[in-house]
């Protein structure tokens, strides 16, 4: 985990995405079943180049909502 340093303080820099694997290893589910979930507009993501990046809030509410 990278840090931030704020004046004389040094604290984690909190990661506020998730990546496509992460989410797809967080729900036990394969990469292209994981990307058609972000397709759906399920939760917030956005494109960075190449590189999508879910939102960890707009996701967890997602997961949340599901009542598993």
């Amino acid at each position: 985990m990278s840090e931030i340093q704020n004046g004389t303080e040094k604290r984690p820099l909190e990661c506020r995405t998730y990546t496509v694997n992460e989410i797809a290893r967080i729900l036990g589910v394969s990469r292209t079943q994981a990307y058609r979930l972000v397709q759906e507009g399920l939760f917030k993501s956005v494109r960075i180049g190449n590189a999508i990046r879910i939102s960890k809030r707009s996701f967890d509410h997602w997961l949340e909502s599901l009542d598993l």
